[in-house]
């Protein structure tokens, strides 16, 4: 029951972080500007790392977490340039946001929370000081992946009510995730596919998306400084947290 307590927390600082956004919705470009830099961060400074450690410790091929990498990077680039995209004329293309693909990043934004839950109630059936410290990382990182709900959702033209509502559901998620660790355990051969293909996916929008938009209009010194700033705020976190 300790994971469950401190998840609760996880949805406060998810809740936050969102609202945050929410308040200064004028400066998204800049908000986009830090989120990206977050975004690489996590990917090389906490997912990666992560990867490594448990291919070794498993002896896995590390091909495997760098096949899922390009599934996760290609599916969502796939989903959003076929699926989920208008079917206007070429040139109207590069202007359009899709609601739909914010929904559907917010939603996997949102799977990443559950597991964060069920992160910690794994580390806790280690012993409660590999949960307790676990649960202190996603609790810090949690406050930005509450702002990159919000911006994901509010950059591809969703409503700030529809936003807070999947800023609710990634708040949600990561006690469902700590309570669904009473019932199962996950393989650690699993979580190898699903770190390298969560990782595809945040660099698809992180890259691909988020920075792009972030600069297309208001680029300048300080939105730059703003993504350096992401990164090196999550490689402190990462390390030192």
């Amino acid at each position: 029951m300790e994971a469950v307590i401190l998840s609760i927390a996880t949805f406060f600082s998810t809740l936050f972080g969102g609202l945050f956004a929410v308040r200064y919705k004028n400066k998204l470009h800049l908000i986009m500007g830090f989120t990206a830099g977050v975004l690489l961060g996590v990917v090389a400074f906490d997912i990666f790392p992560e990867i490594i450690s448990q291919v070794n410790a498993g002896g896995y091929k590390p091909i495997e977490p760098m096949v899922a990498l390009v599934i996760g990077f290609m599916l969502f680039h796939i989903l959003e340039k076929v699926i989920v995209v208008h079917h206007a004329h070429e040139t109207d293309y590069a202007d359009h946001k899709h609601p739909h693909v914010g929904v559907l990043s917010a939603l996997a934004l949102a799977g990443h929370s559950f597991m964060d839950g069920v992160g910690i109630g794994l580390g806790f059936q280690v012993n409660p000081a590999v949960g307790l410290l676990v649960a202190i990382a996603v609790i810090s990182h949690d406050f930005t992946d509450g702002m990159n709900t919000i911006t994901l959702m509010l950059t591809n033209n969703n409503s700030t009510k529809k936003s807070k509502i999947f800023l609710l559901v990634d708040s949600v998620a990561p006690v469902l995730g700590a309570l669904s660790t009473l019932l199962f355990r996950v393989s650690p051969h699993f979580l190898v596919w699903y770190l390298g293909f969560f990782a595809g996916f945040l660099l698809y929008i992180g890259v691909s998306d988020i920075l792009p938009e972030a600069h297309s209009k208001h680029s300048s010194l300080k939105l730059i400084g703003l993504t350096l700033f992401g990164v090196v705020l999550t490689f402190a976190i990462t390390r030192f947290v």
